[in-house]
Protein backbone atom coordinates (compact mmCIF):
# COMPACT_ATOMS: atom_id res chain seq x y z
CA UNK A 1 0.00 0.00 0.00
CA UNK A 2 1.18 3.78 -0.72
CA UNK A 3 -0.20 6.15 2.00
CA UNK A 4 0.94 9.81 1.13
CA UNK A 5 -0.83 12.36 3.13
CA UNK A 6 -4.23 12.78 2.42
CA UNK A 7 -4.25 9.35 0.26
CA UNK A 8 -3.57 5.59 1.00
CA UNK A 9 -3.30 3.48 -2.53
CA UNK A 10 -3.74 -0.05 -2.81
CA UNK A 11 -3.37 -1.60 -5.86
CA UNK A 12 -5.17 -5.46 -6.29
CA UNK A 13 -6.37 -7.42 -9.46
CA UNK A 14 -6.26 -4.57 -11.52
CA UNK A 15 -8.03 -2.02 -9.55
CA UNK A 16 -6.29 0.61 -7.82
CA UNK A 17 -8.19 1.53 -4.77
CA UNK A 18 -7.33 5.68 -4.17
CA UNK A 19 -9.13 6.50 -0.76
CA UNK A 20 -9.09 9.74 1.06
CA UNK A 21 -7.85 9.10 4.39
CA UNK A 22 -8.51 12.34 6.79
CA UNK A 23 -11.77 11.02 8.59
CA UNK A 24 -11.20 13.24 11.24
CA UNK A 25 -11.65 16.26 8.86
CA UNK A 26 -14.06 14.87 7.01
CA UNK A 27 -11.33 14.36 3.91
CA UNK A 28 -11.46 17.77 3.42
CA UNK A 29 -9.02 19.26 0.73
CA UNK A 30 -5.94 20.36 1.78
CA UNK A 31 -3.02 22.33 -0.31
CA UNK A 32 -1.53 18.35 -0.94
CA UNK A 33 -4.58 17.58 -1.24
CA UNK A 34 -4.78 18.78 -5.02
CA UNK A 35 -1.33 17.80 -5.60
CA UNK A 36 -1.20 14.70 -4.31
CA UNK A 37 -4.01 13.46 -6.33
CA UNK A 38 -3.10 14.39 -9.49
CA UNK A 39 0.51 12.91 -8.87
CA UNK A 40 -1.45 9.61 -8.05
CA UNK A 41 -3.05 9.53 -10.79
CA UNK A 42 -0.88 10.04 -13.49
CA UNK A 43 1.37 7.39 -11.81
CA UNK A 44 -1.28 4.40 -12.03
CA UNK A 45 -1.58 5.64 -15.55
CA UNK A 46 1.55 6.24 -16.92
CA UNK A 47 3.07 2.96 -14.93
CA UNK A 48 0.01 0.93 -16.32
CA UNK A 49 -0.27 -0.19 -12.72
CA UNK A 50 -4.35 -0.74 -12.61
CA UNK A 51 -7.05 -0.79 -15.02
CA UNK A 52 -9.42 0.98 -12.47
CA UNK A 53 -9.10 3.75 -10.62
CA UNK A 54 -11.63 3.24 -7.37
CA UNK A 55 -12.29 6.43 -5.62
CA UNK A 56 -13.53 6.56 -1.77
CA UNK A 57 -13.58 8.20 1.21
CA UNK A 58 -12.93 6.86 4.63
CA UNK A 59 -14.65 7.50 7.66
CA UNK A 60 -18.71 8.97 7.92
CA UNK A 61 -18.36 11.41 4.91
CA UNK A 62 -16.34 11.03 1.55
CA UNK A 63 -15.65 15.18 1.23
CA UNK A 64 -16.36 18.02 2.80
CA UNK A 65 -14.87 20.38 -0.35
CA UNK A 66 -12.01 22.27 -0.01
CA UNK A 67 -10.42 23.10 3.27
CA UNK A 68 -10.31 27.15 3.27
CA UNK A 69 -8.01 27.36 6.07
CA UNK A 70 -5.26 26.20 3.62
CA UNK A 71 -6.15 29.14 1.19
CA UNK A 72 -6.03 31.91 3.15
CA UNK A 73 -3.90 35.34 1.77
CA UNK A 74 -0.77 36.33 3.64
CA UNK A 75 -0.06 39.46 5.48
CA UNK A 76 2.76 40.23 2.70
CA UNK A 77 -0.33 39.41 -0.40
CA UNK A 78 -1.80 42.80 0.85
CA UNK A 79 1.21 44.76 0.08
CA UNK A 80 1.11 43.09 -3.56
CA UNK A 81 -0.47 44.75 -6.34
CA UNK A 82 -4.13 43.37 -6.89
CA UNK A 83 -4.04 43.19 -10.68
CA UNK A 84 -1.26 40.70 -10.07
CA UNK A 85 -1.97 38.87 -7.57
CA UNK A 86 -5.37 38.34 -9.64
CA UNK A 87 -3.35 37.10 -12.78
CA UNK A 88 -1.85 35.01 -10.48
CA UNK A 89 -4.86 33.79 -8.69
CA UNK A 90 -5.89 32.81 -12.40
CA UNK A 91 -3.21 30.39 -12.46
CA UNK A 92 -3.99 28.95 -9.41
CA UNK A 93 -7.58 28.56 -10.10
CA UNK A 94 -6.13 26.23 -13.30
CA UNK A 95 -4.18 24.21 -11.24
CA UNK A 96 -6.56 22.79 -8.96
CA UNK A 97 -9.03 22.37 -12.21
CA UNK A 98 -6.14 20.11 -13.32
CA UNK A 99 -6.05 17.91 -10.21
CA UNK A 100 -9.53 16.96 -10.84
CA UNK A 101 -8.97 16.84 -14.66
CA UNK A 102 -6.77 14.13 -14.49
CA UNK A 103 -9.31 11.63 -13.56
CA UNK A 104 -10.89 12.49 -16.97
CA UNK A 105 -7.93 12.79 -18.56
CA UNK A 106 -5.98 9.27 -17.53
CA UNK A 107 -6.29 6.23 -19.50
CA UNK A 108 -8.10 4.17 -16.72
CA UNK A 109 -11.99 4.22 -16.36
CA UNK A 110 -12.44 5.73 -12.74
CA UNK A 111 -15.40 4.91 -10.04
CA UNK A 112 -16.53 7.12 -6.98
CA UNK A 113 -17.86 5.31 -4.21
CA UNK A 114 -19.68 7.86 -2.44
CA UNK A 115 -20.81 7.54 1.39
CA UNK A 116 -22.14 10.42 3.53
CA UNK A 117 -21.44 14.06 2.47
CA UNK A 118 -19.65 15.18 -1.08
CA UNK A 119 -19.73 18.38 -0.69
CA UNK A 120 -18.49 21.59 -2.56
CA UNK A 121 -14.93 20.63 -4.31
CA UNK A 122 -15.91 16.67 -3.58
CA UNK A 123 -18.99 17.37 -6.43
CA UNK A 124 -16.29 19.06 -8.57
CA UNK A 125 -14.06 15.90 -7.95
CA UNK A 126 -16.78 13.21 -8.65
CA UNK A 127 -18.06 14.97 -11.84
CA UNK A 128 -14.57 14.07 -13.01
CA UNK A 129 -14.82 10.42 -12.17
CA UNK A 130 -16.50 7.92 -15.65
CA UNK A 131 -19.25 6.75 -12.80
CA UNK A 132 -20.71 7.29 -9.21
CA UNK A 133 -22.46 4.98 -7.28
CA UNK A 134 -23.65 5.85 -3.54
CA UNK A 135 -25.01 4.84 -0.17
CA UNK A 136 -28.39 5.67 0.77
CA UNK A 137 -27.11 8.03 3.34
CA UNK A 138 -25.31 10.34 1.00
CA UNK A 139 -26.19 13.69 0.05
CA UNK A 140 -24.46 16.08 -2.29
CA UNK A 141 -24.14 20.04 -1.92
CA UNK A 142 -22.80 22.50 -4.30
CA UNK A 143 -21.92 24.92 -1.58
CA UNK A 144 -19.90 27.33 -3.06
CA UNK A 145 -22.50 29.83 -3.32
CA UNK A 146 -23.24 30.14 0.22
CA UNK A 147 -19.66 31.43 0.93
CA UNK A 148 -20.18 34.20 -1.96
CA UNK A 149 -18.29 32.41 -4.38
CA UNK A 150 -19.22 30.36 -7.71
CA UNK A 151 -17.96 26.62 -7.89
CA UNK A 152 -14.91 26.86 -9.82
CA UNK A 153 -12.82 24.02 -10.67
CA UNK A 154 -15.47 21.81 -12.43
CA UNK A 155 -19.41 21.06 -11.22
CA UNK A 156 -20.23 24.14 -13.11
CA UNK A 157 -18.83 22.76 -16.40
CA UNK A 158 -18.96 18.96 -16.09
CA UNK A 159 -22.67 18.85 -14.59
CA UNK A 160 -24.48 20.71 -17.56
CA UNK A 161 -23.61 17.18 -19.33
CA UNK A 162 -24.72 14.54 -16.36
CA UNK A 163 -28.42 15.92 -15.06
CA UNK A 164 -31.20 18.49 -16.72
CA UNK A 165 -29.48 21.60 -17.28
CA UNK A 166 -32.26 23.44 -15.67
CA UNK A 167 -31.72 21.09 -12.10
CA UNK A 168 -28.18 22.01 -12.34
CA UNK A 169 -29.08 26.06 -12.20
CA UNK A 170 -31.34 25.70 -9.48
CA UNK A 171 -28.77 23.45 -7.14
CA UNK A 172 -26.42 25.65 -8.27
CA UNK A 173 -28.18 28.80 -7.52
CA UNK A 174 -29.62 28.02 -4.23
CA UNK A 175 -27.21 25.23 -2.39
CA UNK A 176 -29.13 22.88 -1.26
CA UNK A 177 -28.66 19.69 -0.40
CA UNK A 178 -30.19 16.83 -2.31
CA UNK A 179 -30.12 13.08 -1.69
CA UNK A 180 -28.78 9.80 -2.75
CA UNK A 181 -32.61 9.29 -4.17
CA UNK A 182 -32.96 12.71 -5.95
CA UNK A 183 -29.24 12.03 -7.25
CA UNK A 184 -30.09 8.66 -8.97
CA UNK A 185 -33.46 10.31 -10.19
CA UNK A 186 -31.54 12.94 -12.38
CA UNK A 187 -28.89 10.95 -13.34
CA UNK A 188 -26.23 11.83 -11.38
CA UNK A 189 -25.16 8.37 -9.45
CA UNK A 190 -25.36 5.35 -11.43
CA UNK A 191 -27.20 3.18 -8.08
CA UNK A 192 -27.93 3.88 -4.38
CA UNK A 193 -27.48 0.80 -2.46
CA UNK A 194 -28.45 1.00 1.16
CA UNK A 195 -25.54 0.59 3.19
CA UNK A 196 -22.03 1.43 3.09
CA UNK A 197 -21.18 -2.30 3.16
CA UNK A 198 -22.98 -2.92 -0.04
CA UNK A 199 -21.58 0.31 -1.94
CA UNK A 200 -18.42 -1.22 -1.47
CA UNK A 201 -18.80 -4.52 -2.01
CA UNK A 202 -20.98 -3.93 -5.08
CA UNK A 203 -18.84 -1.31 -6.62
CA UNK A 204 -15.84 -3.62 -5.91
CA UNK A 205 -18.01 -6.35 -8.48
CA UNK A 206 -18.37 -3.83 -11.18
CA UNK A 207 -14.57 -2.66 -11.00
CA UNK A 208 -13.64 -6.16 -11.53
CA UNK A 209 -15.91 -7.08 -14.42
CA UNK A 210 -14.35 -3.67 -16.14
CA UNK A 211 -10.89 -5.15 -15.12
CA UNK A 212 -11.78 -8.34 -16.58
CA UNK A 213 -12.50 -6.42 -20.05
CA UNK A 214 -9.61 -5.55 -22.47
CA UNK A 215 -8.43 -2.79 -20.74
CA UNK A 216 -7.09 -0.88 -24.46
CA UNK A 217 -10.58 -1.09 -25.58
CA UNK A 218 -11.37 0.79 -21.99
CA UNK A 219 -9.63 3.46 -23.19
CA UNK A 220 -11.29 3.76 -26.66
CA UNK A 221 -14.89 3.59 -24.93
CA UNK A 222 -13.25 6.49 -22.46
CA UNK A 223 -11.51 8.11 -24.96
CA UNK A 224 -14.18 8.20 -27.57
CA UNK A 225 -17.57 9.02 -24.84
CA UNK A 226 -15.44 12.13 -23.83
CA UNK A 227 -14.89 13.31 -26.77
CA UNK A 228 -18.34 12.89 -27.98
CA UNK A 229 -19.95 14.87 -25.18
CA UNK A 230 -18.00 17.68 -26.36
CA UNK A 231 -18.35 17.63 -30.04
CA UNK A 232 -21.19 17.26 -32.80
CA UNK A 233 -21.94 13.64 -33.53
CA UNK A 234 -20.72 14.01 -37.22
CA UNK A 235 -17.04 14.32 -35.49
CA UNK A 236 -17.50 12.58 -32.93
CA UNK A 237 -18.33 9.23 -35.57
CA UNK A 238 -15.16 10.24 -37.53
CA UNK A 239 -12.77 10.73 -34.57
CA UNK A 240 -14.13 7.30 -33.82
CA UNK A 241 -13.76 5.92 -37.40
CA UNK A 242 -10.27 6.99 -36.87
CA UNK A 243 -9.60 5.47 -33.43
CA UNK A 244 -10.92 1.81 -34.51
CA UNK A 245 -8.99 1.57 -37.68
CA UNK A 246 -5.86 2.31 -35.69
CA UNK A 247 -6.31 0.70 -32.40
CA UNK A 248 -8.28 -2.32 -32.36
CA UNK A 249 -6.61 -5.04 -31.29
CA UNK A 250 -7.16 -8.34 -33.50
CA UNK A 251 -5.67 -10.63 -30.34
CA UNK A 252 -8.04 -8.68 -27.97
CA UNK A 253 -11.03 -9.27 -30.32
CA UNK A 254 -10.15 -13.02 -30.77
CA UNK A 255 -9.66 -13.16 -27.01
CA UNK A 256 -12.76 -11.69 -25.90
CA UNK A 257 -14.84 -13.63 -28.56
CA UNK A 258 -14.04 -16.78 -27.00
CA UNK A 259 -14.40 -15.94 -24.09
CA UNK A 260 -18.08 -14.79 -24.63
CA UNK A 261 -18.72 -18.00 -26.27
CA UNK A 262 -17.05 -20.10 -23.58
CA UNK A 263 -18.91 -18.22 -21.44
CA UNK A 264 -15.58 -17.19 -19.32
CA UNK A 265 -13.20 -14.39 -18.82
CA UNK A 266 -10.38 -13.63 -21.12
CA UNK A 267 -6.95 -12.83 -20.66
CA UNK A 268 -5.81 -9.35 -21.82
CA UNK A 269 -2.55 -7.75 -22.07
CA UNK A 270 -1.71 -4.32 -20.22
CA UNK A 271 -1.65 -1.34 -21.43
CA UNK A 272 2.06 -0.12 -22.33
CA UNK A 273 3.96 1.68 -19.31
CA UNK A 274 3.84 5.41 -20.70
CA UNK A 275 7.42 6.52 -20.88
CA UNK A 276 8.81 10.04 -21.94
CA UNK A 277 11.47 10.29 -25.05
CA UNK A 278 14.12 11.00 -22.52
CA UNK A 279 13.03 8.04 -20.26
CA UNK A 280 13.34 5.88 -23.65
CA UNK A 281 16.90 7.53 -24.54
CA UNK A 282 18.13 6.39 -21.20
CA UNK A 283 18.67 10.18 -20.41
CA UNK A 284 17.18 10.05 -17.08
CA UNK A 285 18.79 8.81 -13.94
Amino acid sequence: MTKTTCFDLTIKDDIAHLKMNRPNKFNSMTRLFWKELPELIKEIDRGAQARVILLTGEGKHFSAGMDFANFTPSVSDKKKDPARMREAFYHEILELQNSFTALEECRLPTIAAIDGACIGGGIDMVAACDMRFCSSNAFFKIAEVDIGIAADVGTLQRLPSLMPLAKVRELAYTGRKFDAAEAKELGFVNEVYSSSEELVNEVEKIAKMIAGKSPLVSRIIKKQINYARDHSVQDSLDYHAAWNSSLLSKADMETAMTAFMKKEGGTFEDLEELKSFWDKEGLVP
